[in-house]
């Protein structure tokens, strides 16, 4: 009991804990002590206390600091406690808590039957594939008429492209029925029901004979050997979402095998792989890779067109 009394002093009781910023404080202090590992939508211990704190008073989006002085009602901020304990003790995302991620500031609905959405290919969808000049990669997204995400887990690249690609159709493919699931929220709470079409299924074989003018994937794509050695955050997060066999590279090997018989004569296919650049490129030193980089990653995502993947359909055959 005494024990319990000191350690309620060193955190701060609820009645000194007034302000916003008091509990964004003891939350980063916590989470510094507890150890605990990041990288689902928040970087370090502050951002994730701030995503916490305001996600749990239903703030603004990166409105956040504008509220930090205010003070908190007694439901608030037991509320608040209970998810910083919960966090603590659970080692569970912070988004799985809140149920709740951003990707390039859109919202989605998330929990533990996908994995939280982080992929570098939605910032590449927010500047890097479009030039006003013509340059880009991507001239017009105004002529991107059919789409696949493969692999779309909750869906939220199928969301962010159909905000891109303003006259795009796009089929979503997982293998994992509860991923759909929670592909359907999303799609549904963004108003793309008309447009994004979900199907359960193996990579392609959901949507077999039809071509596209762009193909997304984010799949899993974790070495085998590694997934025990992920923290524990990463470990309450779907496995099949996750490992990507022997290499890492299992699933990439077949959507480069797979996607010239789904891809129209000018398309591409855009895919992330993680760390995996040099055993892909080992693998398959005659295509012609373009590697794009982000703010925070270099040689993780790959561009490709479909007249450069059928140089690997012709190897094959022969």
């Amino acid at each position: 009991m005494a024990r319990d009394r000191k350690r309620t002093r060193r955190r701060g009781r609820p009645d000194e804990l007034i302000t916003i910023l008091d509990f964004v404080r003891l939350a980063t202090t916590r989470f510094v002590e507890a150890k605990l590992a990041f990288g689902h939508g928040t970087p370090d211990p502050a951002a994730e206390a701030i995503f916490l704190v305001g996600e749990a008073l239903h703030l603004p989006l990166h409105r956040t600091e504008s509220f930090l002085n205010a003070r908190l009602t007694a439901p608030e901020r037991q509320s608040i406690l209970a998810l910083i304990e919960a966090r603590i003790q659970t080692r569970k995302p912070a988004a799985y808590l809140v149920h709740r991620a951003y990707l390039q500031e859109l919202p989605f609905y998330v929990d533990e039957r996908v994995i939280v959405p982080r992929s570098y290919i939605a910032e590449l969808l927010n500047g890097e594939l479009f030039d006003a000049g013509g340059s880009g990669l991507i001239a017009d997204p105004g002529a991107v008429a059919r789409m696949l995400d493969l692999c779309t887990g909750s869906g939220c690249l199928a969301i962010v492209a159909c905000n891109k690609f303003p006259n795009a159709k796009v089929d979503a493919v997982d293998i994992s029925a509860p991923a759909l699931q929670v592909a359907k929220i999303n799609v549904a709470d963004h108003g793309l029901s008309d447009r994004i079409t979900l199907h359960k299924g193996d990579l392609f074989a959901p949507v077999a004979g039809t071509k596209y003018d762009l193909i997304l994937s984010n799949p899993p794509y974790v070495k085998h050997a590694a997934m025990q050695r992920l923290p524990p955050e990463y470990r309450h997060e779907p496995a099949l979402a996750l490992d990507g066999g022997s290499d890492g590279l299992r699933l990439v090997r077949r959507i480069l095998d797979e996607a010239p018989r789904h891809l129209k004569p000018n398309g591409a296919l855009l895919c992330e792989i993680g760390t995996g650049r040099a055993a892909l490129e080992r693998s398959c030193p005659t295509l012609p890779f373009v590697w794009l980089d982000t703010e925070d990653s270099s040689g993780e995502v790959f561009w490709i067109e479909a007249s450069g993947l059928q140089k690997r359909s012709r190897a094959r055959r022969a």
